[in-house]
């Protein structure tokens, strides 16, 4: 009896030191706050406060996930039996992004975190019981817009520099008079031009002049199409959307430009997993002038640096300082992520911008992107009155000069459209096609590598596919009979097919429950990674280095087990990482030969890298645009790359992968019609995922209507 008693006592003990445990740390924190954001998705639109709270909630994962992994104390079963719990935390976060995919913004790489974010987020880990880091550093919470400034810092080199050169002149000798329309005056203009870019036409890139040099200063090497940008800074042209496509060496040829107008001191905004690079770049083609980046709050920046880098995602912090320090250039890497005008970090640069020129002396403004447009002609907007083209209202200075010299206006039609486009191009957007200015740029090839999913998990997509098909029928016949318009189509009638399709959409995009296009789009991803890893360690064994792309962490997280097991060394590259443990990570896969992959997330990877040591990729998901796809290519296919390339898609065979692969090919990017002369059919996002529901339940009528054929032929043999 006495020993049962203390054998009960002791296993009370264990029980209550298991649940004490279960409470304590992060992830009882997390735990209760998502369950708050999916109560609010629950009910409705989720407001400011829940979409905060889900954005940190997703932040701490991720930093938890990659604690438990490096963390060497705990025993094997402690560590999985926490990642099952975070696991738990990020199906509800994912079952919440459903609901209200408004939410799933606030996880893209890219994506602002605003001070009450990182505010709450200190709140959580203090709560939790965790030591706050230093980065990103604290500050005081507040929903008023004009408490912006307590949160702002100045350097203290900033400081000095300004101590030691405090008369800061403006200069206004290349300020030319603000142009005000005068035949024009009335007309709506701003939307007549952004139409006029609907049309197509010629190759938009201004007028470039010939290079007498193909040398740059410090003896490198330029190519004809970076010479010429470089030598139209040098003789006086100053506004620039150098929108070349990727691989082109659009980093070098701003930082030449600079150098060229003596646009110093300069600054650079960029995003956060590039600022590194660009500092990197600035010491390789322009030594002379030191570049300084900004990290934190700035503490460590060289205030007397001729370049300084800034990413956008702490522009909040450092707007106030970077007004009025006397930049006489300013350039903004992968522009396309300002197209948001009321984004903060799209109000921060136009800020900067109308402040830089408002000093005068033309100053260099240069918007670099390679994907200007992805869904919407509106995204040149921001783009345009970054470099002073436009405002909120009308064309501005020489861009409304030329609009009234042409003679036209908007009622005039096309006529006004192709001569306003050349208006615009002329103010200096610069775009080339690797097909056109790099001959020696290797040829570079998607091949397609079906796989067949004949596990459980495979057998498990194909029946959602097929119930997924059999729900759009059911609607679709449903519609059909209770149709009122008494209108009739012989066989299939597409018109419905596609107004069914389109249901579905939005009900997968504003509901969790039940199999839809993305969460099977999703586990297709997770089933393919296994087989995608696979072929990635057989190119590694047979041609070198491979980079390997997927969207989702946990597909990473399959393929880097995959190779541990085969014995092949890899770097990982995440959007979890800080900036100095990822350039760690693409250093050793470019420069050490026993590296031999790279495993990379799409969304932290696929801009601004260059891993041209490479010429083999495999692309383990695909992305619902050809824009996404073609960033991730273009990392290899570049300037610097001598060998051919090839990108492996792998593809879930007898699924809807393989017909969304169809789409995505389909369909070419908007850039390409506006500035590059197609007459291809635009795409969007949403274009693909709506078609690919269009195609599965046109599949699934004609299957239907051919089953019905066939009884039909079968009871009238019977009748005979």
């Amino acid at each position: 009896m006495a020993r049962r008693a203390q054998r009960r006592s002791q296993n009370g003990r264990t029980q209550r030191r298991v649940r004490d445990l279960d409470n304590e740390g992060i992830i009882p924190v997390l735990a209760r706050a998502v369950r708050e954001v999916e109560g609010a998705a629950q009910r409705g639109p989720v407001n400011g406060q829940g979409r905060m709270k889900f954005q940190v909630v997703a932040l701490l994962v991720r930093e938890e996930r990659a604690r438990l992994k490096a963390d060497t104390e705990s025993s094997e079963s402690q560590r999985n039996e926490q990642l099952k719990r975070l696991d738990g935390i990020a199906t509800i976060l994912a079952k919440t992004g459903t609901r209200d995919t408004s939410l799933l913004q606030l996880l893209a790489e890219d994506a602002e975190i605003g001070p009450d974010a990182r505010a709450l987020r200190r709140e959580m880990m203090e709560r939790a019981g965790l030591e706050v880091p230093d980065e990103p550093a604290p500050v005081r919470r507040s929903t008023e817009n004009g408490d912006a400034e307590h949160r702002r810092v100045t350097p203290p080199s900033v400081v000095a520099r300004k101590l030691s050169n405090p008369f800061l002149v403006p200069d206004f000798s290349g300020v030319a008079l603000t142009s005000r329309p005068r035949r024009l005056a009335g007309w709506e203009l701003l939307g007549p031009l952004f139409r006029s870019f609907e049309y197509g036409g010629a190759s938009a890139c201004m007028p470039l002049p010939e290079p007498e040099s193909l040398t740059a200063p410090g003896g490198h090497t330029l190519m004809k199409h970076q010479a010429q940008l470089i030598n139209a800074a040098g003789e006086g042209h100053r506004t620039f959307l150098l929108a070349d496509e990727p691989g082109l060496g659009k980093t070098a040829q701003a930082l030449l430009a600079a150098q060229a107008a003596n646009a110093y001191p300069l600054l650079v905004v960029v995003p956060n997993v590039v600022k590194t690079n660009w500092a990197r770049e600035a010491e390789r083609w322009t030594p002379t002038h030191p570049a300084t980046v900004v990290h934190g709050d700035g503490d460590d920046m060289n205030g007397f640096a001729d370049i300084v880098v800034v990413n956008y995602e702490i522009l909040d912090r450092h707007v106030g300082w970077l007004s009025d320090f006397g930049f006489k250039g300013m350039v903004v890497d992968e522009a396309h992520f300002i197209k948001n005008k009321t984004s903060q970090r799209s109000q921060h640069v136009l800020h900067l911008s109308e402040k830089i020129r408002a000093r005068g002396g033309r100053p260099l403004l240069m918007a670099l992107t390679g994907t200007p447009l992805i869904n919407d002609i509106e995204d040149f907007r921001a783009i345009w009155q970054f470099l002073g083209w436009i405002d909120d209202k009308v064309p501005l200075g020489p861009l409304m000069e030329c609009l009234e010299e042409t003679g036209l206006n908007p009622a005039d039609g096309p006529q006004f459209y192709g001569a306003a486009r050349t208006c615009v191009v002329n103010q200096g957007i610069v775009r080339r096609r690797k097909v056109d200015v790099a001959a020696d740029i290797p040829a570079r090839r998607v091949a397609d590598l079906p796989v067949e999913l004949d596990d459980a998990l495979g057998r498990s997509i194909k029946a959602a596919e097929a119930d997924l098909a059999k729900r759009m029928v059911h609607r679709y016949n449903t519609a059909l009979e209770t149709r009122i318009s008494g209108r009739t189509v012989e066989g299939i009638d597409h018109e419905l097919v596609r107004r069914v399709a389109g249901w579905e959409l939005e009900d997968s995009s504003s509901s969790s429950d039940g199999e839809n296009v993305f969460s099977m789009v999703r586990r297709i991803g997770q089933a393919k990674a296994g087989l995608a890893a696979d072929y990635a360690a057989q190119l590694a064994r047979n041609v070198g280095k491979v980079v390997f792309f997927a969207k989702h962490v946990d597909v990473m997280d399959t393929a880097e087990r995959l190779f541990d097991e085969r014995g092949l060394r890899y770097s990982s590259i995440r959007g979890d990482q800080t900036p100095s443990v990822r350039q760690k990570n693409i250093d050793a896969f470019v420069e050490d030969p026993d590296v031999s992959v790279a495993v990379c997330s799409l969304m932290a990877a696929g801009v601004g890298l260059n891993l041209q040591v490479a010429s083999n990729l495999v692309l383990a998901e695909l992305s619902w645009t050809d824009a996404e796809q073609t960033q991730a290519i273009d990392r290899i296919h570049r300037i610097g790359q001598d060998e051919p390339v090839t990108a492996w898609r792998v593809i879930a065979a007898h699924t809807i992968d393989t017909r969304i692969a169809e789409l995505i090919d389909s369909k070419a990017g908007l850039a390409a019609v506006a500035l590059d002369g197609s007459d291809a059919e635009v795409g969007s996002s949403s274009d693909v995922q709506l078609e690919a529901l269009v195609s599965l339940l046109t599949s699934a009528l004609e299957a239907e209507e051919k089953a019905q054929a066939g009884r039909r032929r079968k009871r009238s043999v019977i009748a005979r």
